[in-house]
Parts: C-alpha cells; structure tokens; sequence
C-alpha cells in the first residue's frame, strides 16, 4: 500500500510504500512537547520507503529520554509536525498520524503499541490490546 500525507498548507508532501505498518502512541515528554498534547500518534513506517515529494521541511534536534537525538521534521511555513526519525530506531520513520490522507489518520482503526507509557499522563488509560512499552532501549 502506498501512504501519502502532506501538511496543512499543502506545501510539503510525502510518500511511503508499505506491506504493513506500526501504529503506534508516544507518550514521552519530547512528544508531549512536540505536539502540545499527551501523545503522538504515529505510522512506524521503514525509512528507506519515506519520501518527501514536494517542499522542504525544517527540522530540529532534540535529546530524547533515550539520550540519544530525535530529529523532527515540520513544514517551515505552516509548522505542521510531519514525521521524526529518531536515532534509537535508525531503521525507521515516525510520521505522524495527523498528516496522512485518505482517513489514514484512524491508523487502521488500532493502536499495536504504547510507548513511554511511564510518561502517559494519569488521565488516559492503556488503549486495550495495545503492547506497552515503558521506554525504548
């Protein structure tokens, strides 16, 4: 299957070419900072399958809990968050949720994974059927 995703203003696209992905939830402080929410929602997808199509992005480095670099990617007109590699998965692309076309945002209607639940704010319980993940690494 192929994802494709763009930010709000429309001024930076992206492909990536999938037989499945990860969905999953990111519950770790940087996430929560990235958004301004409790969470990210992401499709986990292969790195060598994520393209961006049009525009540029910016991006920014951030030390995750891990110590090690989560590098975010956002449009530099409109600042949507598009997608996070992080340097503790090196192998994949976090992109988030929100900027995926054709309702792909419902991550097919199930999250497989909780990350950094430590941090999941006490407010939110587990999704059920989810794996929970206290911390990468």
């Amino acid at each position: 299957m192929v994802l494709t995703g763009s930010c709000m203003c429309g001024g930076v696209h992206y492909t990536a070419e999938v037989d499945e992905y990860l969905s999953a939830l990111c519950h770790c402080t940087d996430c929560q900072k990235w958004t301004g929410g409790a969470f990210t929602s992401n499709a986990i997808v292969p790195r060598t399958s994520f393209k961006v199509t049009k525009g540029n992005c910016t991006s920014y480095d951030a030390t995750g809990a891990s110590g090690k670099i989560n590098k975010h990617f956002f449009c530099p007109t409109c600042g949507s968050s598009i997608y996070t590699e992080l340097e503790i998965m090196p192998k994949e692309t976090c992109v988030k949720a929100g900027t995926l076309d054709n309702k792909d945002a419902h991550l097919k209607g199930k999250i497989d994974v909780e990350l950094y639940v430590k941090d999941r704010p006490s407010y939110l319980p587990a999704i059920p059927g989810a794996k929970q993940e206290q911390m990468l690494g």
